[in-house]
């Protein structure tokens, strides 16, 4: 048995899950939020139980130290030695990397290369693995990006009908991202169906305030809603979507913002956000909806109208599906939004039942027996999958 850490780190926070391999039994799991700030949390699951402070924490360097000391002051583990190999979620991997990979120095160096990609994201990352690898420098490090299942999508599915050179010299292209989830419930979809993944058409339709949809073809992602950053592809808690790109220099003009001001705008104010003019979260949104605002049911229409098309298209684009599955917060916990993205399906051999629809965060078929397209709700589990890839890299 071997005991290895998942970290998951963003520009204020770090979220962290400790593991028995290979058995996959969670030791613990927690979180530091507001990581900069005064009044940080660190949050820490002790024998079922939280345990919550609140301190201050400037940097992530630090809250890695408060994180390994609360693991032995806790008696969780008894020496860091105890600690076999690190998993470090990475979200930007480029064309660089098509699977996870041992952390080295010249992959530190390829990682930073890549920031600017993701200017939000590898960063944060970046700092979380060089905060482990301070403290724990003999301990294996895996990077596992977010990017790396869509790297087998064709080159139909990835390039933009841009100047070719664009690709060539810039790397502009079609990434996508939550590739880590779309891998663990396709795999996971194949165990509960009993067939191998190989054989199967599969939609993965990660729901949460990110939201992303894929088409998984014999167990390999073929396309994906999200492209050069995570901002394409559908409706979200604040992000736009897909929109016109002459949108961005009109905005520009009527409003006097910049193109940066503009970015942020489809960043942080669109999406769920935007349509509904006072929440991005979904909870508020059907709650309103229900007591009659009429804004907030149009962003519901919004938010499911373009993921039900997402369905649609990668349908027709695999000819045929056997599963469609909803994943992540809204994914698994929402049946309002589950119902409104599979009304109408019936034509394609989507059939499912309103009363198994009522489930929430748990593993369930939601079709009808006779369905010939199975329905599915499975939570995802990124950090299992990060892992399970440091016990197949390092261990």
């Amino acid at each position: 048995m071997s005991k290895v850490i998942a970290i998951n780190a963003g520009s204020s926070s770090l979220k962290f899950q400790l593991f028995e391999m290979p058995s996959e039994n969670v030791i613990t799991k927690g979180l530091v939020e507001r990581i900069g700030l005064n009044d940080a949390v660190f949050t820490i699951s002790v024998n079922g139980e939280k345990v919550t402070e609140i301190t201050d924490i400037p940097e992530h360097g630090v809250a890695v130290k408060i994180l390994l000391s609360k693991l032995i002051d806790l008696g969780i583990i008894q020496s860091f030695d105890e600690i076999t190999g690190i998993g470090h979620r990475v979200v930007h991997g480029g064309e660089k990397f098509n699977d996870s990979v041992l952390i080295t120095d010249e992959v530190l160096g390829q990682l930073e290369e890549l920031s600017e990609l993701a200017p939000l994201h590898n960063p944060a990352n970046i700092v979380g693995i060089k905060a482990f690898k301070e403290i724990l420098p003999n301990v294996p490090a895996v990077a596992v990006f977010d990017t790396a299942f869509h790297q087998t999508m064709p080159e139909k599915s990835f390039l933009y009908s841009l100047p070719y050179e664009y690709y060539e010299d810039y790397g502009v292209r079609k990434y996508g991202f939550h590739g880590t989830s779309h891998k663990y419930v396709s795999e996971r979809a194949a165990e509960l169906l009993g067939r191998p993944v190989e054989q199967l058409r599969l939609i993965s339709c990660h729901l949460g305030n990110g939201a992303s949809i894929a088409a998984i073809e014999g167990g390999k992602s073929i396309d994906t809603s999200m492209g050069f950053t995570p901002l394409a592809g559908v409706a979200m808690g604040t992000r736009s979507g897909n929109i016109d790109p002459a949108l961005i220099p009109f905005i520009m003009e009527k409003t006097g913002k910049t193109a940066d001001e503009v970015l942020d705008v489809l960043n942080k104010r669109s999406g769920i956000l935007g349509v509904s003019g006072f929440s991005s979260d979904l909870r508020d949104i059907e709650s309103s909806a229900k007591e009659g605002n009429e804004r907030a049911e149009l962003a519901l229409e919004v938010f499911a109208s373009r993921i039900h098309k997402y369905i649609g298209s990668y349908a027709a684009r695999m000819f045929g599906v056997d599963a469609i599955i909803f994943t992540a917060g809204i994914g698994e916990n929402s049946d309002v939004i589950r119902a409104r993205v599979l009304q109408g399906l019936e034509f394609m051999g989507v059939y499912w039942d309103p009363a198994l629809n009522k489930v929430r965060g748990k593993e369930a078929f939601i079709n009808y027996p006779h369905s010939p397209v199975k329905v599915m709700v499975i939570p995802t589990n990124e950090e299992v999958m990060i892992a399970r890839d440091v016990v197949k890299i390092a261990l």
